[in-house]
């Protein structure tokens, strides 16, 4: 845990809230339509428990962490993925950035849990939501529930 947060299990019990409460996910691999916004502001680091339960064999489900630096949550930005480029002499350098999703393929028919992050906050992102989807059958949603371990 990191330094200067308190011990108190009531306190951590808050910095654990549910961006997604155990349900069935969208029909026909459709995104959540109205995700629930988690308040990060003043957290350094968040953790995304997700817990799913296929509702077919090959179900998978993704996710797509966004967040925002604004107290109202009125603009998004999509967690991007950095990928530097290869450095030579006498050559300018491109490096590669994308918005990442994350996908996760179900292995069993039991409830699975599966973590992400901790994704870095660093004190100055206000609010996150975790919209997601089915994307393994999509005729058969699984359900899911996320929360969020801030730190």
């Amino acid at each position: 845990m990191p330094e200067g947060l308190p011990h108190n299990p009531y306190f951590l019990g808050d910095l654990q809230p549910m961006a997604r409460l155990a349900a069935a996910l969208p029909a026909a691999g459709a995104w959540d339509a109205l995700p629930t916004a988690v308040v990060t502001a003043g957290m350094d680091y968040a953790l995304i428990v997700c817990a799913y339960l296929r509702g077919a064999a090959g179900g998978a489900f993704e996710i797509a962490p966004y967040i925002s630096t604004e107290s109202t949550g009125a603009s998004w930005a999509r967690t991007s993925i950095y990928d530097a480029g290869a450095v030579a002499i006498n050559t300018d350098t491109t490096s590669s950035i994308q918005a990442e999703g994350l996908e996760y393929g179900a292995v069993t028919a039991n409830l699975e849990a599966v973590t992400y992050g901790p994704i870095p906050l660093h004190g100055t992102v206000e609010r996150m939501i975790i919209p997601a989807r089915e994307t393994g059958v999509v005729g058969t949603p699984g359900q899911l529930s996320i929360s969020v371990v801030l730190m």
